[in-house]
């Protein structure tokens, strides 16, 4: 299976351990990733808070640029997906709107290539036989909760990824890798998002909620796909009340025995090995 990729700002930089997990499970698992040529910023997170046409504009730019193959573009980061499910949603709405963002851009939208995150193509084109298929390391032990965050579901209307209420597809693929998913209602709540950096004592307590919750579910880690609310998991939770956090591509990747999920535990502020040491999982 092949796909283009949009891997965003957040993948090169922040998020490296993210881009690398994605690409190193996508590589297992048969999908292909070609990454868009020439790809730009999406606007992520702030263009929709300034400039409404630049915020269509600018995931529009790469929209075109991956229509040029007839495929579909995964894109791993929450932010990044919603603002270009956002932009599609619009050009497909207004007719005139369509026609000022193509002349802005220098391109013609034509709205062929599906918007995809990594979770949905796992589930839906591999399988979850498939994925089972390649795990060789159970993760026995790890009792993780799957935290959504806002992103990757909302608006229901625009988005269309899983249930908005109580998204299950993340679950599903934690279970098949051997986890004991525990159940909690927080998937969707918001960790603070960008005001980590405006008002940070606000995002300490929104995600000091989190963690309070997640322990009180009998979870021992926090499982996520979205860079935003990694970053504030790992790094906001107050002293002593943080969890550790992953990407669920790090974890498909150490129960399929790849290289390099210790590598990138390294980069996480709370450091995740001495829980999966703990359980013999490193």
């Amino acid at each position: 299976m092949k796909v283009s990729y949009y891997p965003g700002c957040s993948l090169h930089g922040t998020a490296k351990e993210y881009d690398q997990s994605v690409r190193s499970v996508s590589h297992a698992l048969g999908i292909e990733l070609e990454e868009i040529e020439d790809w730009s910023c999406c606007g992520a997170t702030s263009a929709h808070s300034t400039n409404f046409k630049l915020s269509i504009a600018l995931p529009a730019r790469n929209l075109i640029a991956a229509e040029k193959k007839a495929q579909d573009v995964m894109i791993p980061c929450a932010a990044c997906f919603n603002r270009f499910k956002t932009a599609e949603h619009h050009l497909s709405q207004d007719p005139e709107l369509k026609a000022e963002i193509e002349e802005i851009v220098g391109g013609r939208y034509q709205g062929s290539a599906a918007i995809r995150n990594p979770i949905d193509i796992i589930v839906r084109d591999i399988g979850l036989e498939a994925l089972a298929a390649k795990v060789v390391k159970r993760l026995a032990g790890l009792k993780p909760v799957s935290y959504y965050g806002c992103l990757l579901l909302r608006p229901p209307d625009v988005c269309r990824f899983d249930d908005a209420e109580n998204p299950v597809l993340l679950d599903r693929i934690l279970a098949v890798l051997g986890a004991e998913v525990r159940p909690w209602s927080f998937k969707t709540d918001c960790c603070g998002g960008s005001l980590t950096i405006s008002k940070t004592e606000i995002v300490v307590r929104m995600v000091d909620k989190l963690m309070e919750m997640a322990r009180e579910a009998g979870a021992n880690c926090l499982v996520t796909a979205c860079p935003v609310c990694m970053a504030n998991l790992d790094m906001r939770s107050s002293k002593d009340a943080g969890l550790p956090v992953f990407y669920f591509t790090e974890l498909a990747a150490l129960a399929m025995g790849q290289e390099g999920p210790e590598g990138w535990f390294r980069l996480h502020r709370t450091d995740p090995r001495p829980l999966l040491k703990g359980l013999q999982l490193l």
